[in-house]
Order: structure tokens, then sequence, then C-alpha cells
């Protein structure tokens, strides 16, 4: 069981001790750290929060932990109650609140929740801000409101609507043309809350849906990562039901992933690229992604005469390197997809709509629209970590041990060659070091991953 504290949030697994899991008390701590900061970040006595969660079975005990937390520190808080990532970050400017809460563990397995913490654009806070709320909790420096400055608490259970329509009015989503283009969807939402948001948005753009684990009970299916030994269901139903495609989502929505009209994969890394290719068609300019994602976005962007950048991974880096760059378009390859025009954060929403926008401006297959892009082979690998271990002594050393080629240190190690990469990092998670690789082809990536654990293994002594 596991407690992780970083400046992006609390993460842990439910149950067990306090401070080494994420029990009640380490939420109502941490909200209440949060909360503290809030009020003195803008000075005012009733600061506003919005609070929203996915369908984890936790979900419903952590928030109202968390929304009473806030509470007895005098904020009023906006219950959203279920929804999705992007719908908290866009809820929270439209409300003219002074920050967010989403409960999710994003991609984890059921026993795991979170808190992500957002400030008043509905963005995630950065590391200044995000260290400041460690120390709060870490010293237990909270000032609670007296009983006549108790905070309240709103329901609000329109913002998954209010978002649909946002996505809807975007000048790049054309509604009229997807509905022309008769589509059948298999929607995959892990029985979580894109099982309420994807369907709703599909049927909106006149798009037939089949609905696979739509059910928002928190139990989940199957591992609810989107990725391709998981989705079987998925790849089956696509093809018993001669869909045009099919789509997943992670718990919260705001990881993006398809599967063409033959049950394969369109490869999570493809979404952000396919989604920049119509966005760039459109208005021209420039793209960001993290340093662990495709080659592929690249080529798009300098097919369309753009720039591309490289952020260090997390979503905060990703949108202050899109911000410096002015890119239209940006995210991460594991299928999160940031369209400013809208806001700025990962959003399947905004992803489906302007992927179902271009593809019916193509008129194409996905698998055609798949074959039309440079294909790139990932292999995504983790070595779990150890308390004897010194990590950094360990990137330090398979640094040293490529100092020939190009390598970029911004955010662990990551090594390119002419025709390949390889990317390690420290998760922010989990106790791990995760992996990545990216070759021409998918038995070389998987060589190249496997011959560094192999130089991992031997640089550790062990």
């Amino acid at each position: 069981m596991t407690l992780i504290k970083s400046i992006s949030g609390i993460r842990g697994t439910i149950g067990g001790k306090v401070g080494e899991n994420l029990t009640p008390i380490d939420a109502v701590k941490f909200a209440s750290a949060y909360g503290s900061w809030l009020k003195t970040e803008t000075g005012k006595k009733h600061p506003t929060v919005v609070v929203g969660r996915d369908a984890r079975i936790s979900g419903e005990m952590i928030q109202q932990l968390v929304m009473n937390g806030l509470v007895g520190l005098g904020i009023h808080v906006v219950d959203l109650g279920l929804s999705t990532t992007p719908t908290v970050e866009v809820a929270v400017p439209m409300e003219k609140a002074d920050g967010g809460i989403i409960l999710t563990a994003s991609h984890n397995p059921k026993q795991w929740n979170a808190l992500k913490l957002l400030d008043n654009k509905g963005e995630f806070l950065n590391a200044e801000n995000g260290k400041k709320i460690l120390d709060i909790a870490e010293n237990d420096d909270y000032n609670f409101a007296e009983v006549d400055d108790l905070g309240s608490i709103t329901t609000n259970n329109t913002y998954i609507n209010k978002h649909i329509e946002e996505v809807l009015n975007l000048p790049l989503v054309n509604s009229e043309i997807v509905k022309n283009a008769g589509f059948k969807v298999v929607v995959d939402a892990v029985n979580s809350t894109g099982g309420i948001a994807v369907p709703a948005l599909l049927k909106k753009m006149g798009v037939e849906v089949v609905e696979l684990y739509c059910e928002p009970t928190g139990h989940f299916p199957h591992n609810p990562e989107p990725l391709k030994e998981h989705l079987t269901d998925l790849s089956e139903l696509v093809v018993k039901e001669k869909a045009d495609f099919g789509l997943t989502v992670d718990p919260d929505v705001d990881r993006l992933a398809f599967m063409s009209e033959d049950g394969e994969m369109f490869g999570e890394e493809y979404t952000l690229v396919a989604c920049a290719d119509y966005v760039l068609g459109k208005t021209p300019g420039n793209t960001v992604s993290n340093l662990s994602s495709s080659r592929a976005l690249k080529d798009i962007t300098e097919k369309h005469e753009g720039t591309y950048e490289a952020s260090a991974v997390g979503e905060v880096n990703v949108v202050a390197k899109m911000k410096a760059n002015n890119a239209v378009i940006g995210g991460e390859g594991n299928g999160g997809i940031i369209y400013p025009e809208l806001h700025y954060g990962r959003d399947s929403l905004v992803g489906i709509a302007l992927f179902l926008t271009h593809l019916a401006e193509k008129q194409c297959s996905v698998s055609e629209l798949r074959n039309s892009y440079p294909s790139y082979f990932m292999s995504k690998n983790k070595v779990q970590l150890t308390p004897d271990l010194d990590v950094d002594a360990i990137l330090k050393g398979f640094r040293k041990k490529h100092e020939s080629e190009e390598v970029s240190t911004i955010d662990g190690v990551k090594v390119d060659f002419s025709d390949c990469w390889v990317h390690l990092r420290k998760s922010n998670t989990e106790p791990i070091i995760r992996i990545y690789t990216e070759a021409l082809s998918q038995e070389k990536a998987d060589q190249l991953a496997k011959d560094t654990i192999y130089t991992l293994k031997e640089i550790a002594g062990i």
C-alpha cells in the first residue's frame, strides 16, 4: 500500500495506516493544506473551490471528506459530483472560482485515489505552489474557521453538458459534417464518468454509439490504462458491430485512444498526431509534447511548416512550454490532447470532436488515416525500485555510457540515436523507473528496451 506526495497532488491506496496510505485523515489533511494555501494566496475569507470526481468506489467518501474539510476553513464549494478532469478544469473559470480539486487516480487501478489541484484558471499548480501546500501539510499549519464563518456546499450537476456545448462551439468542430458521415462508434469507458460524457457528446454530433462498460459504477472491468493488452473486448466488439472505429478513455477522461475498424489499435501516441494534423491544417502554428512522446508529432508539425518543442514530462510542463511557444495544439503521447482554444488541459472530449471532424473531412477509414502518418513503434516498460537503489547514480551512469549521442537531461535521461530513442525517468506517481523507447519497428523498440534494462542492471550491479 502506498501514499505518494508530490507537487501535483497526493495519490495513494485506500485503507491502511495514516501517512502510509490515502486514509480519510490524509484526505482531510491535504485538502486543508490546499485550502489554507488558497486563502493566503487569494487574501479572501471565503474563496470558492470546484470539486468533482471520477466514478471510483472510494470517490464519494473522499469527496465528502475533502469538501467538508474545505467548508471547515470557510471555503465555499461547488460540488460537481460525478465529473471528468477536463470538465472540472473548464468549470473553474466558468464559475469564477479560485481553484479546483479533482478526485481521481487517472489510470491507476480501483484501490487508488488522488487529489489533483487546480488554480483559478483551471490549470494544474506549478512546482512552487505545490511545494507550499506540501509544507503546510507537513507542519499541520491550518487555521480553521469559527462557526459563523464556515463555508457552504452548492451542488451543480450541469457542467458535463456545459463542457460538451463548449466543445461543440469550437470553430474547428463541425458537427454537421460528422452527422452526414454516419459514423458508428464503440465506446469503452471502463465503467467511469466517460460513460456519461462521451456517449452524450457523440450523440450530439450525430454518431451512432455502441456502449461498452459505460455504467459509472467504479468497478473497472479491466485494467483502466488504455493500452492494447487491456482492450480485447473493445477490439472484438468493433469488428462484430462493423463499427467505423472504437475509442476508449481512462477513468477521468483525460486520456484518449482510438481503435481502427479492423480491431487494431490506432496507437495512443497517434491520438495527438491525428488531431494536430487536423488543427495545423486549419490554423498553422507550433506544437509541444513531452520527451516521452513520438517523433511523429515533430514530423507532422514540420510538414505544416510549424515548429515542434519537447517539454519535461507532466501536464504542467507541457502547458508552460505551449504558452512560451504559442503552440496551437499540444499534449502528451499517452493520448492527452491539449487544445488552448478551449482550455490548457488534457481533454478527451476535445480530442474526440476534432478527430471526428478530421475523419469526416478526409472521407477515409481510420486504418487508412493511420497509414498516412509516419510509422514509429514504441515500447513502454518499467523497472521496480527498491529502497537500496541509488536511482540518480544509475541514471547518471546511463547518461555517461551514451555521452557520444544526443542526450537531454531536462527530465531524467533521454538519448536520441539517429533512428530511435530511449527515455528514462523516475515516475512521479509510482516507485518505478519508466523506460520509453521508439524505433522504426516494434521489434527494434522492444530490443532497445531490453538492452536498456540490461544496461541499467549492469550499472546498478544487480
